[in-house]
């Protein structure tokens, strides 16, 4: 089967995120999934290092960049072990414990799409306009009742109001790569400022399947950073509830393409 011309082109000229790399440990090789060759998307990675990115805290923090991420069940099953280098994934640290890390560049109406890597037991998430949090944690094999903390949910306000659990449990177990597919509609404001529509999540789709749909956010869910609501705020990765690692983490505008049927 032949690729197409321009993703052909990209890998040959080693554009972040479209060349094969081998995994140091598993000898996978992965690039981006197909549909990131269509219009509009372009990578908030750089492939070799945190550029675009800061702590959201302004402290020191210990999110790196590596080439290779590794889950040992046996050996240290809530940890990820990885080597500091220059390489397309990041990982929040040896302990999993840091600040957020945020986009220094501030979004709008938008599709986002990510990977992410969680050991047994770990809880991390993504904040759009770093305000609504889609929750990522270790829910593979959970067979109750799922709620807004499991992997896929939309975090609940700060008063205990709103939140959306995930309507199936799509986890894959600790250790493998997951995919976060996410498009996102902001708030919107009238010329006094004053907000006129909620921010809304038409769709999230967790490892492909959809798992919310028109999710109104009211106001910012639970540990949202600390600025007002408005029409573009940046990307926040959750750094501080254990170990993660991400990669192959793409944008583009909102309607660019409409949302696919699952």
């Amino acid at each position: 089967m032949k690729l197409p011309l321009l993703l052909v082109a990209a890998t040959l000229c080693g554009v972040p995120g479209f060349a094969q790399l081998p995994d140091l440990y598993t000898q996978e090789m992965h690039g981006d999934p197909p549909f990131l060759s269509q219009a509009g998307w372009r990578p908030l990675l750089n492939g070799k290092d945190l550029a675009g990115w800061r702590s959201a805290d302004g402290k020191p923090h210990e999110w790196v960049a590596t080439r290779s991420v590794n889950w040992k069940r046996i050996f240290n099953p809530k940890q990820l072990t990885y080597n500091p280098e220059p390489g397309d994934r990041i990982v929040n640290g040896k302990r999993g414990i840091t600040s957020d890390l945020m986009s220094e560049e501030k979004f709008g109406d938008c599709e986002l799409y990510l990977d992410f890597m969680l050991p047994r037991g770990s809880n991390s998430g993504v904040f759009l306009h770093s305000h609504y949090e889609v929750q990522l944690f270790d829910s593979y094999d959970y067979t109750g009742q799922l709620a807004v903390g499991d992997n896929g949910g939309i975090y609940r306000r700060l008063d205990g109001s709103g939140g959306a659990p995930p309507r199936v449990n799509s986890s894959r177990p600790p250790g493998q790569w997951q995919s976060l597919h996410i498009w996102f509609r902001g708030p919107k404001f009238d010329a006094g400022g004053k907000k006129i529509s909620n921010a809304t999540f038409l769709r999230v789709l967790l490892n492909e399947v959809l798992v919310q749909e028109n999710v109104e956010m009211a106001g910012p869910t639970g540990r949202h950073f600390e600025i007002p609501e408005a029409s573009q705020n940046p990307i926040m990765l959750q750094g501080d509830h254990g170990s993660v690692a991400f990669r192959n983490i793409y944008i583009r505008p909102l309607g660019v393409a409409a949302p696919a049927e699952h």
